[in-house]
């Protein structure tokens, strides 16, 4: 095997916007060859004579991997591990490893933002400012949109991992009261209440699962239905876990108090989505940002160089397949 430890970060100003500081990253290679971003064309030339692979989104699949022989590891500068052939890696025995719970407080704030945005009609009351109409108004205030305390309601978590365990300690700390909802595909547990019985009790759903076969789609018109008429949902997971089509029927007819949403099923949104019409009232949409913290991208590079120093010491960490 060569001893040498170059690296190839495929696309690296998808994490870096020139405010990290990259030195752990540095030195756990004896070269590291940053790109901006690369496309399907770029990747194979790019990682000719790379020991390590690092990558964001850019796809790394069975037919890159196959002429790429001196690859040894792929260190996935994220959690979902999608874009990656796990299964020609293994075949190859490449070495694959991701990075977890980097984005926990980020996440975990920006779900609460969105939920405190929608119970408090923020984007209504802001968009009245820019209008003149608080200028215009009789009284010293303007209430025309009702506002929601969080206080005494019901938050159901639909994935109970660190994320959502995150946002239950901050709604409770709201003075909310959390109750746990039941996955498809995942083992019946007595704190876990089947969807059915969750949807109808809860005045806020926010949503932190992966997005599987069992979970795509998981929120669909006849769930949207079950929901209280007043109840916010957040989005901060993925964006295939929610009938985006029905989603946007559903606050049309003013069913629902609000929804946000951080993740669309196809992100950037190049060939438009259903929640991006400009008629949609109650709605908000963030560009995946959730996750993006200075903070967390920071995390990001440590793990990242914790998982190259790993592998070359012989004790690989955060393995994937």
């Amino acid at each position: 095997m060569n001893d040498s430890r170059r690296a190839v970060f495929l696309d690296h100003a998808s994490l870096d916007l020139g405010d990290l500081d990259l030195a752990p990253l540095r030195l756990a290679f004896d070269e590291l060859v940053l790109h901006s971003g690369s496309t399907p064309d770029e990747v194979v030339e790019r990682l000719q004579g790379a020991q390590v692979a690092i990558s964001n989104k850019v796809p790394l699949n069975a037919e890159t991997l196959a002429v790429c022989p001196e690859l040894k590891l792929i260190l996935v500068a994220a959690t979902g591990t999608n874009n990656i052939d796990l299964i020609a890696a293994r075949e190859r025995g490449i070495t694959v490893s991701n990075c977890q719970g980097y984005g926990t407080p980020s996440v975990a704030q920006h779900t609460l933002m969105l939920l405190l945005a929608l119970a408090t009609r923020l984007p209504d009351y802001q968009a009245a400012v820019r209008a003149g109409r608080w200028q215009q108004a009789a009284q010293f205030c303007l209430l025309d949109f009702p506002i929601v305390e969080l206080e005494g309601k019901t938050l159901g978590l639909l994935g109970h991992g660190e994320l959502g365990g995150a946002v239950a300690r901050l709604a409770e700390a709201f003075g909310m009261r959390v109750l746990l909802g039941q996955l498809p595909g995942r083992p019946p547990r007595e704190d876990r209440l089947p969807l059915d019985e969750l949807l109808p009790q809860v005045d806020a759903l926010t949503l932190h699962c992966p997005l599987t076969e069992q979970t795509r789609g998981l929120i669909g018109a006849a769930e949207l239905a079950l929901m209280k008429p007043n109840a916010f949902l957040i989005n901060t997971a993925r964006g295939g876990l929610v009938d985006e089509q029905a989603l946007a029927d559903t606050l049309r007819r003013g069913h629902l108090g609000g929804a946000a949403t951080d993740v669309l099923t196809q992100e950037p949104p190049r060939d438009g989505n259903p929640l991006l019409a400009g008629d949609i009232p109650r709605l908000i949409v963030t560009p995946h940002s959730a996750w993006g913290s200075r903070e967390a991208r920071q995390r990001i590079v440590g793990q990242l160089a914790e998982n190259a120093t790993a592998y070359f010491a012989g004790a690989p960490r955060r393995l994937v397949g």
